[in-house]
């Protein structure tokens, strides 16, 4: 391409529309552009565009007289206003959303997304750099590699981008200093190199001024490299060209008894006719009889498009499910190694029930345990217990089941997945999967004869848990001890697990931080379960503080055998019965996240039962439980 000037203004609309159909032959690079806050991404792309003439005669005009009004430039053009299309962001300067740009040169066409800045919407940074091929990391050649910058960068290789450029942007505010820039260059690709990014370049630009977008710029005859533009015609990237056929299940489609196929977008390789595939994960295999497009049949499909399928079988297939090359197929596990991005306000908690969803599939999962956290300014590995927002760790994740996956490195598909709260439905963190751990697949799950109703049944009862919450001093512990006597002298099977017995031993490893109570409640109600299958009723007396974790219990024992008993009293009314001493010493100051003082207490929203304990004797709460139980 040759070099532009401002002369490019001139570009009209119809010129302008057939350059777009033009570019839609050409090959298309997706990058992501990102940096700290005022590191000028927005004012280097919306100059890129308007050098390369993607800008048409009047928006130019229309930026002209908006810089007047809404510039950061003291009148003179800001190219930033070509971008910053949300009013709060031109109010406040900044970019708050990711941006996508469409623009190209006689060789290349782009996609660009424009990442914001600032700490609180990673999230939004985390969405662009998802789908790059490229990442593009500003960097304020007067402020230097900040402690954003770095954890852009880190983002970018947690997504797998393997080529990286660093623009030091701002060249003229060092006086176009060579040493400084070779000093932050140097600290770019050490950067770069600390996080495994294969390949690190760097480009020094003075996007105001337009240096090196374009054309080489005078004012730095010491850099002998490409201009921006240039660099991003010619750069490599690598693309997976030999992709084994996979589809990730969206839809079973099945309009009547005559026709059934499953639909989706064909995430890597081909598929016609005629090939053999397998359905995973059950491992079931058969033949494709009918690639369907629309309303007609297909001699084939490639990766990007949505079809349909039919089988030459009639086997089991549902939504989630990967129809795949059988020669290579994705990997099956429900245990895996991940890099997590944590994106909500509140913390991850190991233990604490979250939505994963991977391609098509949605299923329950848990952080089981939190290797390390990155420190994104050393990318040193920190011991943590749980990660705030915007912080990334590798940690351990289960699954309720298997699913089929390939490593993120190999496939972004299905190897990247966002992590779900279970109430509000909100993406809470995101995530790659690098590998399914062994120990996964080498333990199965034994089937035994003798069963829960077996065991029931020689009981002469019905296995239910009936887990009692409230605050400390509610009268949990006293009311539960009243239902196990009047249960046990009718001749009921039971067993009482009581919060303080059960720190005596199984969880005596157990503090009183958030992490550890949700892992406190989680091992509870495994044991729970298991004593459900022996045939007993079991009465769980724990204060079990939050709603998350009730639910984890109520999903892991089933719906039918949980039954939750909601003791509930003023909190007033359990400091008065407070005999040992608990809310008091929490009122000092002496004991630390003491739920009701130092840490919150989330009220059941629909208990079976909820007690009142201040306004009824334990006695006839008791007698209430066990009337219920009974009918």
């Amino acid at each position: 391409m040759k070099a532009t000037s401002d002369a490019r203004v001139n570009t009209t609309r119809p010129a302008l529309a057939a350059r777009l159909a033009a570019l839609e032959a050409r090959d298309t690079l997706r990058f992501a552009m990102c940096g700290s806050v005022d590191d000028g991404k927005s004012t280097l792309l919306g100059r890129l565009l308007a050098e390369s003439g993607m800008v048409p005669e009047d928006r130019l005009a229309q930026m002209v007289r908006d810089s007047k009004v809404h510039g950061t430039q003291n009148g003179r053009p800001d190219y930033s206003l070509l971008l910053d299309g949300l009013e709060a962001e031109r109010e406040q300067g900044i970019t708050i959303d990711v941006a996508w740009r469409y623009f190209g040169t006689d060789k290349r066409a782009f996609i660009v997304a424009d990442c914001p800045g600032h700490a609180q919407y990673t999230r939004n940074m985390a969405s662009g750099a998802s789908t790059a091929e490229l990442g593009i990391v500003l960097v304020d050649a007067h402020a230097g590699v900040l402690t954003q910058t770095r954890r852009h960068a880190a983002i970018l290789a947690l997504f797998g981008l393997r080529r990286v450029l660093f623009a030091v942007n701002k060249l003229d505010l060092i006086g176009y200093d060579e040493a400084r820039y070779h000093a932050i260059e140097h600290e770019c690709r050490e950067l770069a190199r600390g996080l495994g990014i294969e390949h690190a370049d760097a480009i020094p630009v003075s996007a105001i001024n337009a240096d090196n977008l374009v054309v080489r710029s005078p004012r730095t005859p010491w850099y002998g490299g490409k201009p921006l533009l240039e660099y991003l015609e010619t750069v490599p990237v690598e693309r997976r060209l030999d992709a084994a056929f996979t589809l990730p299940v969206q839809w079973v489609n099945r309009p009547d008894h005559s026709f059934r196929g499953y639909a989706g977008t064909v995430a890597g390789g081909r598929v016609a006719p005629g090939d053999e595939i397998v359905v995973l994960p059950s491992g079931q295999r058969s033949r494709v009889a009918r690639v369907v497009g629309g309303d007609h049949d297909l001699d084939a499909a490639a990766a990007g498009q949505a079809v349909t399928l039919t089988l030459a079988d009639q086997i089991d297939v549902a939504r989630g499910d990967v129809i795949a090359d059988p020669a290579r197929p994705p990997q099956v596990a429900a245990q895996f190694a991940c890099h997590l991005l944590w994106l909500d306000d509140a913390p991850l908690l190991p233990g604490r029930r979250y939505l994963l969803k991977l391609a098509t599939q949605v299923i329950g999962a848990q952080v089981t345990e939190i290797k390390h956290r990155i420190d994104p300014d050393t990318q040193a590995h920190l011991a943590a217990t749980r990660l705030g927002a915007n912080e990334i760790a590798y940690c351990n994740l289960s699954l309720d089941a298997d699913i089929a996956f390939r490593p993120y490195r190999e496939d972004r598909r299905l190897g990247g997945f966002i992590l779900i709260d279970r109430e509000t439905n909100a993406t809470v963190g995101c995530g790659t999967l690098d590998f399914g751990l062994r120990r996964d697949t080498n333990v199965h799950w034994q089937e035994l004869d003798v069963d829960r109703a077996a065991r029931a049944k020689i009981k002469g009862q019905t296995p239910r848990c009936l887990w009692f919450t409230g605050l400390s001093g509610a009268g949990k512990s006293t009311i539960a001890n009243l239902v196990e006597r009047r249960l046990l002298a009718a001749g009921f099977h039971t067993i009482l697990l009581d919060g303080d017995n059960v720190r005596h031993g199984l969880n005596r490893d157990l503090g009183f931080t958030d992490a550890d109570r949700v892992e406190n409640i989680r091992r509870v109600a495994e044991v729970a379960k298991l004593m459900l299958d022996a045939g007993l009723i079991v009465l769980v007396s724990f204060i079990s503080p939050f709603r998350a974790e009730r639910d984890m219990a109520r999903d892991l024992i089933g719906e039918g055998g949980f039954m939750e008993v909601f003791v509930d009293a003023p909190l007033e009314v359990c400091e008065a019965r407070d005999v040992k001493g608990l809310y008091a010493k929490a009122r000092a100051g002496k004991i630390a996240n003491f739920t009701g003082i130092g840490s919150p207490y989330e009220a059941p929203e629909a208990p079976e039962i909820h007690l009142h304990s201040d306004q009824e004797s334990a006695a006839d709460s008791a007698a209430r439980v066990v009337r219920l139980l009974a009918s």
